[in-house]
């Protein structure tokens, strides 16, 4: 077996994942969700304290988190929990722990984290801004801003399973995980690198809805939460906020073989790029050459893609600038989703949930469709949109797609296996 890109590169395998989802925490509960054709949004009484604010709408995660030992997770908020939750099921997977014991390899130095949320837990910032604004640092304590700070999620890992190698913290929004998991894909193909613990996590807060409330990019169905978002549908009426998690395991590929691992992918191109243009309006050309380069990276034309994950966040701007984007690229109406219609947009997590669902997908042969796409809106460049029950596919490729504030464009790659 040949373990060396054309281009000298090492390859990188997918050999783990963990998950945090509204639809479940393992494939197999996902895909019963995605099969029955219902989203997870709700409507949040407690929200309705909020004037001046459109929305009601969210996607929370309702289940209890596993507890941990207190001292190992005292610096740990909300989103950091996910993070530690989805990594501790990826490393299961893996192979890399078993029980309470994990594998010395990870702590040899040769194994990384890469991983990224848009903001630190909330109730912490919030803690910080009594200080200022009402002169009181009661709620203020040793592990305030380690709960808070932007890189809590990729600190806190590397501390709780006493990584020594690269730490790369992506806050870049809603290309957190995507970015994450590009940049780890990138340490191994280098060689820096054996192992990363790479992904995004994201905790539900007003404040994310007020983000995008402001700029009227929210949708306002608070009477009917099943019918949105709707992403690439002229009468969407905007995004949804949610949260979750998600790890995946990148692995240098002859290691990944050589210690016997199941391998549910390999990671074969990623691109990003910025826009320059605009902190918020989304630049199809610039967007369009982040999948090029993804492309170029992996060695692929684009007729060897057989469906892509798209971050289709139900916002015209977003929706229709990413599908010109994409027609561009492929010139022909390629396969294309979003899973934002069921889950909502978990920001900083949903580059990573996205990746790992559509790798699920695929080595399914089955992808899920665009949840609530009725009446698609014509300003959208003509894609094959899935509607309907979904559709059986068999492919060696599939492409997931992330934009983010900031005019950050993320693109990743993956080949079955």
């Amino acid at each position: 077996m040949n373990f060396r890109k054309t281009n000298g590169k090492r390859r990188v395998a997918v050999t783990g994942a963990g998950l945090v989802s509204t639809l479940g925490n393992d494939w197999e509960s996902v895909f019963e969700s995605l099969k029955s054709l219902k989203n997870r949004i709700i409507y949040m009484p407690e929200w309705e304290k909020y004037t001046n604010m459109n929305t009601r709408l969210a996607a929370p995660y309702e289940k209890e988190l596993p507890k941990y030992p207190r001292k190992k997770v005292r610096g740990m908020g909300r989103v950091a929990l996910f993070a530690l939750t989805a990594t501790e099921s990826a490393l299961k997977l893996a192979g890399l722990k078993n029980g309470e014991e994990e594998n010395p390899e990870i702590k040899n130095g040769r194994c990384g984290i890469a991983y990224g949320s848009c903001m630190g837990s909330i109730n912490p910032i919030i803690d910080f801004y009594a200080l200022v604004s009402n002169n009181d640092a009661s709620k203020i304590d040793a592990t305030t801003y380690i709960k808070a700070m932007p890189q809590t999620c990729s600190a806190n890992l590397s501390v709780y399973y006493g990584l020594t190698g690269r730490n790369i913290t992506t806050n870049t929004a809603c290309t957190s995980g995507s970015q994450a998991i590009g940049y780890a894909y990138e340490a191994i193909a280098n060689g820096s690198q054996d192992i990363m613990i790479a992904g995004g996590a994201e905790e539900l807060s007003v404040m994310h809805a007020a983000v995008f409330d402001t700029m009227f990019s929210t949708s306002t169905k608070n009477k009917t939460p099943e019918l949105t978002p709707r992403a690439f549908d002229k009468n969407r009426d905007g995004l949804v906020v949610g949260e979750g998690g998600c790890t995946l395991i990148l692995e240098d590929y002859e290691h990944a073989v050589n210690r016997g691992a199941k391998i549910y992918a390999e990671l074969v191109g990623f691109a990003t790029n910025s826009d320059g243009t605009h902190i918020t309006n989304p630049n199809p050309e610039t967007m369009q050459k982040a999948l090029q380069l993804a492309l170029e990276d992996a060695s692929l034309s684009p007729d060897e893609i057989g469906y892509v994950n798209a971050h289709g966040t139900a916002t015209a701007a977003g929706d229709i600038a990413e599908s010109k984007a994409t027609a561009a690229i492929f010139n022909r109406p390629i396969t294309i989703s979003s899973l934002k219609n069921y889950i909502g947009h978990t920001l900083g997590a949903c580059g990573s949930i996205e990746a790992w669902l559509s790798i699920c997908m695929m080595n399914n042969d089955w992808f899920a469709p665009n949840l609530n796409l009725t009446d698609i809106d014509p300003n959208c460049a003509p894609l094959d949109y899935i509607t309907g029950a979904g559709r059986i596919i068999h492919t060696e490729y599939v492409m997931s797609n992330n934009f983010a504030f900031g005019g950050i464009n993320t693109s990743l790659i993956f080949k079955r296996t």
